[in-house]
C-alpha cells in the first residue's frame, strides 16, 4: 500500500505570483470646424449640418471601439465542474483556493493542488480583463511570443494556445502545461502540472496538455457565461 510523501522544499516553496494588471482608458472628443459665412446662406448651414454629423459619427464610432464585452471577472473557483477537478487533481478539495489579487475585478485566480499517494496534480486558473479587444490581443500575442514551442488549440475563444514543458529538479520530473485563450476583452491562463514521487517521472505531454485544454475549455464557458 501506498503512503502519503511530504512535498518536496522546491514544490512547497512554489509561489504563485498575482500581477497587478495597469487598465487604462481613454476618451476622444471631436466637434465640428467653425463654418466662415458664404456668399449663400443655405450652403453655409448644409456645410454646418454635415460637419456636426460627422463629428456624431467620429463620437459614437470611438465609443463603440471602447466598448468592453467583459467588464469584471467571473469567480474563478467556481468555473471548473467539480467533475472535471477531480479527475485532473484527485484528492484536492473541488471548492479550491482563490489567490488574492489587488483587484478582484481585473484578475482573479484560483488554485486547485493535492499529492494522493505518490501522485502529485496542480491547477491554475486566472481570468484577465483588459480595456479593449485590441489590448487583450496584444497581451495574448506577446505571451505567445515568450512560451514558444506550442501550438494553436483551434475553438478555444477568439484565440487559443497550448504549450507543455518537463522540467527536471534533483532527478525530479515536473511536466506543466499551459493553455491560454483570448475572448474578446479577456485572457483567461490555465496551468496544469504534474509529477510522480515513487518513479521520479511526470506524467506524459498528451495526459498534461488535454487536461490543461480540458480545464480552458470549462473557463471559456464560464466567462461567457458570466455576462
Amino acid at each position: 500500500m501506498r503512503r502519503s510523501l511530504p512535498l518536496p522544499l522546491a514544490l512547497t516553496a512554489r509561489l504563485t505570483p498575482v500581477a497587478v494588471l495597469a487598465c487604462a482608458g481613454w476618451a476622444m472628443a471631436s466637434g465640428p470646424d467653425k463654418t466662415s459665412d458664404t456668399a449663400s446662406g443655405n450652403t453655409s448651414s448644409q456645410q454646418t449640418t454635415t460637419q456636426a454629423s460627422g463629428g456624431a459619427l467620429s463620437s459614437s464610432s470611438s465609443t463603440d471601439a471602447a466598448t468592453k464585452t467583459y467588464s469584471a471577472s467571473p469567480a474563478p473557483c467556481g468555473s471548473i465542474p467539480a467533475a472535471t477537478v477531480k479527475s485532473l487533481v484527485p484528492g484536492a478539495k473541488t471548492a479550491g483556493k482563490e489567490i488574492p489579487s489587488t483587484d478582484t475585478k481585473l484578475r482573479r485566480t484560483c488554485s486547485w493542488n493535492a499529492l494522493k499517494g505518490y501522485d502529485y496534480r496542480w491547477l491554475d486558473v486566472s481570468f484577465e480583463i483588459m480595456d479593449t479587444d485590441a489590448a487583450a490581443a496584444k497581451e495574448y500575442k506577446d505571451r505567445v511570443a515568450e512560451k514558444s514551442g506550442g501550438g494553436a488549440v483551434p475553438g478555444l475563444g477568439d484565440s487559443g494556445y497550448s504549450v507543455v514543458n518537463l522540467t527536471t529538479e534533483d532527478k525530479q520530473q515536473t511536466r506543466e502545461g499551459v493553455v491560454m485563450a483570448q475572448v474578446s476583452n479577456a485572457l483567461v491562463v490555465v496551468t496544469y502540472s504534474g509529477s510522480d514521487f515513487e518513479t521520479k517521472k511526470a506524467p506524459s505531454t498528451d495526459v498534461i496538455n488535454k487536461g490543461a485544454i480540458q480545464a480552458a475549455k470549462a473557463a471559456v464557458t464560464a466567462l461567457k457565461g458570466s455576462q
